[in-house]
């Protein structure tokens, strides 16, 4: 594995069986076993290269192994949305798909675009991730068997029962040990209070910003926004003026971020104030819980930036 090119563009096509690696600029691919010995040898091979940017796709969560190895050795990773790549690709032309193509095309995806590269996360950081990861598989499976209730046979019915206690319990013992783990780190600590003290934040939500989003307080409001995907889109064209839509972003903190909107609307004066205003000029009301999303998000991105709790009159 071997390039001329100064800058070293690595393309990665993972699946829960292997991972097809290509050099941006050459016609070979490599494959590696998705185990603790292939992602190894995936690691020692791109040390070697020394690239410039190693660009993956987020696969699900399949990806998240193969990032984390790649981050203790301090290389540049990249995680995109697959809808950019394939955007790419047929903005290229190319329809065909294989895993080798799709390797060879990430890679070129990264050498062209240069998505920016991810934060390093430190091992804390990725055991908050995972705990909070954790978490939100649970509350999925629990509100997914509670909804069977109303459907199981009733000689079935005390075994469901038993597996939604069961998930209750598990739910408050992800709860408790989350709170520890944040209360064990000063700077988490402190930003978790920073966090609840704003109207419509709770603990999950706090929780959630910290894991999944490190940057807050270190972009702008341009840049938070468009990280989370509340930031509105045009869609242009001549004297044709498209809705503005949103679009892309980190779903988990998004989700999140809405219901602690829906809470603000209420309970929060700012928020709800806005939000009013907005729906008193003729807004939809999904338009404007979308506004007073991107609103909070930049008074919380505020907050943590100048660490200075909330006061109401903060706009």
């Amino acid at each position: 594995m071997t390039t001329t090119s100064e800058e070293v563009f690595i393309g990665i096509d993972i699946s829960k069986a292997q991972m097809d690696v290509a050099i941006w600029g050459q016609e070979e691919t490599w494959e590696f076993c998705n185990d603790i010995a292939g992602r190894q040898e995936l690691v020692e091979k791109a040390q070697e290269l020394k690239p410039s940017l190693i660009v993956i796709e987020a696969s699900g969560g399949i990806e998240q192994r193969i990032v984390a190895e790649l981050y203790l050795e301090r290389l540049p990773i990249a995680i995109v949305n697959p809808t950019r790549v394939r955007n790419f690709a047929r903005s290229t032309g190319q329809l065909a798909k294989t895993d080798k193509l799709d390797a060879r095309l990430i890679a070129q995806f990264g050498q062209a675009v240069r998505p920016q590269v991810r934060p390093l996360r430190t091992a804390e950081q990725e055991h908050l991730n995972a705990l909070v990861t954790r978490r939100r598989q649970v509350v999925q499976i629990l509100t997914a068997e509670k909804n069977r209730r109303s459907t199981t046979y009733s000689t079935l019915s005390k075994r469901l029962q038993r597996h939604i206690d069961w998930l209750a319990s598990e739910l408050k013992a992800l709860d408790l040990e989350i709170e520890q783990y944040i209360q064990e780190s000063p700077s988490w600590r402190k930003n978790a209070a920073l966090l609840r003290s704003v109207p419509g934040i709770g603990p999950v939500t706090a929780s959630t910003l910290l894991a999944e989003l490190p940057e807050l307080g270190t972009r702008n409001r341009q840049q938070i926004a468009a990280l989370v995907g509340v930031a509105p889109l045009n869609k242009d064209s001549g004297k044709m003026r498209g809705k503005r839509r949103v679009f892309g972003g980190r779903a988990p903190v998004r989700r999140a971020l809405y219901m602690a909107t829906l809470v603000a609307t209420q309970f929060n004066p700012v928020i709800r104030t806005f939000y009013e205003h907005l729906l008193a000029q003729g807004k939809e009301k999904k338009v404007a819980l979308t506004a007073c999303m991107r609103k909070l998000l930049v008074i919380l991105n505020s907050m943590i930036r100048y660490q200075q709790s909330w006061r109401p009159y903060r706009t």
